[in-house]
């Protein structure tokens, strides 16, 4: 299954992001304004997400959530009754105000199915 630019942009819709393919995979970025700070200075936060061709109308679909601290556990009790699969939360940086942490989740199934449940996930979290 081949991602073009056009079912790119509509994940990218339903995941409230932006989108870029290169015709094997799919690239979203969302924006999350959390007026981060490392080491005093400003940084932007987003989640990451990348679709990937496979066959048979499925693909391999992977995300690294930026969250807050206080957000981890609500999301991942979110992304469990969705049935996607979570394979790592860590943190990137140290002295960065607010705490940061990254949810990694990973499942391959229809692409539109994936972006719906992520977005259903996504929507426990603040704005």
């Amino acid at each position: 299954m081949k991602i073009s630019q056009s079912l790119c942009n509509r994940l990218a819709a339903i995941l409230g992001g932006k989108g870029t393919s290169d015709g094997k995979s799919c690239t979203i970025m969302v924006e999350r304004k959390l007026n981060a700070k490392i080491l005093g200075r400003n940084y932007e936060t987003e989640h990451e997400i990348t679709i990937q061709s496979l066959k048979n109308g499925t693909t391999l679909n992977t995300g690294e959530i930026t969250l807050l601290q206080s957000e981890v556990q609500r999301f991942i009790n979110a992304v469990r009754r969705r049935n996607l699969k979570i394979t790592a939360v860590h943190n990137h940086w140290l002295f960065e105000k607010p705490r940061l942490m990254y949810l990694h989740i990973e499942s391959v199934e229809n692409p539109i199915q994936f972006a719906r449940k992520l977005r259903a996930a996504l929507d426990v979290l603040k704005k």
